[in-house]
Order: structure tokens, then C-alpha cells, then sequence
């Protein structure tokens, strides 16, 4: 390349930073004044809120990768500069509405779900804020799940680790092997408080539904927060409520799942396939870096 096109480019380059770091300020500044504005409300006002003994979101799926947030000259490498977990084959697909507004977009890695092949063909997205800040990641564990798939005899089960910015557990999202044919699958979990102690969930699909609907049970018994699936959605809608006041991972936890189901088939079928391709000698069971290291032993000596 000749040194004039280099100092283009050198020149596109900084251009593209100095966005990204002008919508970082720009964020930056959003959140102090929310936070500002927050604080300055009235307890009256607040208290209606929790009234309603509900927090509400909607997982809306878009049908075509032509957004507002990777659409245009340079626009890929500024969100890049913006966070370092929009890697180069981010594909936005989604956002998250809660009081009319949007808080939240999700982003799939495309090459590493739609192009890779075999043990290399894994799902991993992840959940930023309106302006690409970084959330919550969502990975299918190909190696976690193919075990589970063997020892429930070809039934898919999937194994999902959920990592959130303000969390210092890994949070595993796993697929009941405990499943019939035709009757309703369902997902567990566990999330650890502050003092240590988990608190297990269950997500049960409705016996009757067309759009995937799911009811959130805790370890009492109770229902305590619910995904409804909008039947007649093109690229895909999920209504979800869940008691106001529960724990902020918690809500992160049901976002993330409302996008994963539009996933959720293409998952069962890759485990299946692979399940099979490995019996029959097609398929040499290997794992991705990244994925690998999840399964390191923290004790290990370095």
C-alpha cells in the first residue's frame, strides 16, 4: 500500500476512535444524568411503581441485518472501538424495550454460528446497552452439552454459561434431559447472592402455546416471572415480566433467554448432529479456545 493511502486510512482510523470516544462521553454523561434524574424523583412516584408488583421488557427480533447500529461507511469499526466484546463478525439482531425506550441491543457472533462447521459451529451472543456498552455474554457449550446429549441417549440437552457485568459467578443454563416426546421442555438454573447462598430456578413452557411461552418457578414452588411469545411476529417478540424488586441478574437472565428462542431449534438440531456424526466416527470431538478455557481449573499452578 503507498504511503498516501496509508495516511488515509491512518486517517479514516482516528476518525472512527474520535466517534467512538465522543459516543462513549455521550453515554457516559446519559447515565449521570439518568442516575441525576433518578435520585431527584419523588418516593409518591416510585412506590406507584411498585404497586404494580411487576418489571416488564420486550425482546424484539429484527428481520433483516439493515439497522440504524452497523449500517453505514465505518460504522463496524466504530463499534469495535467502542467495546472490545463487538468483535468483527458482531451481527446485531435484536434489541430490548422496557418503558417505551430501549435499553439494550443484542449482537451474535455470524461466522462462528451460521459459517463454522462441526464441533467449530457454536452460538455465542451477547447483550449491550443502546450505545454498545457490554451487558451479559450467552454461550452454547459444545462440549458441556454434547456430554449431557450422550448420557440422555441422543436427546439434545444444551448447556448455556451466561457471564454479566456486575456478577463473579458464571451462571449455567442447562436443558432438562427429563423430557417426553411432545411435552414441554424445560430449562434450570441457579444464581448466587451476595452472602453465598444460590437460588435455583426452573423455566417450564407452556403445555398449550404456539409463540413459546415460558413461566419463571423458584426453588419454592412459585412463579415469579413469565415469557410470552407473540404468535403472528415475523422476526420474533417476547413479552417478559418478572416480580419487581428480584434480583437485577435475574432480569438479565430472561432477556437473554427470549433471544436465545429464536435460536432454540437450530440448537437442538446441531446437537443432535453432531451427537450422531461423533458415533459414527464422522465427527473427531475437538473444542474452541475460548470454550476450553471456561472448563480450566481455577487451582490450576501457573
Amino acid at each position: 500500500m503507498t504511503a498516501p493511502a496509508l495516511k488515509v486510512v491512518d486517517t479514516r482510523a482516528d476518525a472512527a476512535a474520535a466517534d467512538a470516544a465522543r459516543d462513549a462521553r455521550a453515554e457516559a454523561l446519559e447515565q449521570a444524568a439518568a442516575e441525576t434524574k433518578t435520585k431527584g424523583k419523588s418516593t409518591k412516584k416510585t412506590s406507584k411503581r411498585a404497586s404494580d408488583g411487576w418489571d416488564r421488557f420486550l425482546v424484539d427480533i429484527w428481520i433483516t441485518d439493515l439497522n440504524f447500529t452497523e449500517f453505514g461507511i465505518y460504522k463496524r469499526t466504530r463499534n469495535r472501538a467502542k467495546s472490545r466484546q463487538f468483535t468483527s463478525d458482531m451481527d446485531i439482531f435484536g434489541e430490548i424495550i422496557e418503558n417505551g425506550e430501549r435499553t439494550g441491543l443484542f449482537g451474535y457472533r455470524e461466522e462462528a454460528w451460521k459459517k463454522a462447521q462441526g464441533m467449530d459451529k457454536r452460538l455465542v451472543f451477547k447483550l449491550f446497552t443502546p450505545n454498545l456498552g457490554w451487558r451479559a455474554t450467552m454461550d452454547l457449550m459444545i462440549g458441556r452439552s454434547l456430554q449431557q446429549t450422550i448420557g440422555a441417549r441422543g436427546l439434545p440437552v444444551m448447556t448455556y454459561s451466561i457471564n454479566t457485568d456486575d456478577d463473579n459467578y458464571i451462571i449455567y443454563l442447562e436443558r432438562s434431559a427429563n423430557k417426553w416426546p411432545f411435552m414441554p421442555e424445560h430449562f434450570s438454573f441457579f444464581i448466587i447472592d451476595g452472602k453465598g447462598q444460590p437460588e435455583f430456578y426452573r423455566l417450564k413452557r407452556a403445555f398449550i402455546n404456539l409463540g413459546g411461552d415460558y413461566a419463571l418457578i423458584n426453588q419454592r414452588g412459585e412463579t415469579v416471572g413469565y415469557l410470552d411469545g407473540k404468535v403472528l411476529s415475523i422476526g420474533g417478540k417476547w413479552k417478559g415480566q418478572i416480580r419487581a424488586g428480584a434480583d437485577k441478574r435475574l432480569m438479565t437472565v430472561m432477556k437473554l433467554f427470549g433471544a436465545m428462542m429464536i435460536f432454540n431449534g437450530d440448537c437442538r438440531r446441531h446437537m443432535k448432529r453432531l451427537y450422531k456424526g461423533m458415533l459414527a466416527g464422522k465427527i473427531k470431538p475437538d473444542l474452541d479456545r475460548q470454550e476450553a478455557d471456561l472448563y480450566m481449573n481455577p487451582r490450576r499452578v501457573r
